[in-house]
């Protein structure tokens, strides 16, 4: 991919990329990484948080993280036993880049729905 004529940056995306990308930027992963941002919580806190996930997505969604260095699972000394979830370092370093592409949608958004509603009349008209 060249970004203009006359300089050649090769964007290189292997499997291992696209692997990561699709479980770092998921719609639940981006809703539990923006909870985690603010403050470390617990399972039933993300829960409320984020109504709409299922406990078993949820539940994927935080070992995937967890998986990728991006969360850390934190015993905690408490009866019962309690488990919280925090952003790592590694993790924190994600929101810059994704800072950055949300305010590219949001200043084309209506572009996009231009081009959208282009391509869905075309479509009904075909």
């Amino acid at each position: 991919m060249t970004d203009t004529p006359g300089t050649a940056v090769e964007l290189t995306i292997s499997a291992p990329h696209r692997e990561l990308l699709d479980q770092v930027l998921d719609k639940w992963s981006l809703a539990v990484l923006n909870e985690l941002c603010e403050r470390p919580c617990r399972f039933n806190n993300l829960r409320r948080a984020i109504p709409t996930v299922t406990q078993k997505s949820l539940t994927a969604t935080l070992r995937k993280l967890e998986r990728n260095g991006i969360i850390e699972r934190v015993l905690l000394s408490s009866r019962p036993v309690a488990v919280e979830y925090r952003i790592t370092p590694l993790g924190k370093t994600l929101r810059p880049p994704i800072d950055v592409i949300l305010h590219w949608a949001t200043v084309h958004m209506p572009a996009i729905e231009r081009a959208r509603e282009s391509f869905d009349a075309a479509e009904d008209g075909a």
